[in-house]
């Protein structure tokens, strides 16, 4: 799974300290998933917290506008 990070979404994953694994588990393996328009978020509970990952399907990647622990 080829990813690539919006600008945003690279300041979330570090400031946030979510890994890159973490990521493809969610998008992989999500507990639900909403599509808006090409968005797709998925939805996935990971150490006790439900983090949500934003991103779109392009052709040869996943491209991750956005990624954070819901409160």
């Amino acid at each position: 799974m080829n990813l690539v990070y919006s600008y945003h979404a690279k300041k979330r994953k570090k400031e946030r300290d979510i890994s890159e694994e973490m990521i493809k588990d969610i998008i992989e393996f999500p507990e639900y998933t909403i599509k808006r328009g090409e968005e797709i978020e998925a939805y996935k509970k990971v150490n006790n917290q439900m983090t949500k990952v934003v991103y779109v399907n392009k052709e040869n990647y996943i491209k991750i506008i956005t990624l954070y622990p819901l409160k």
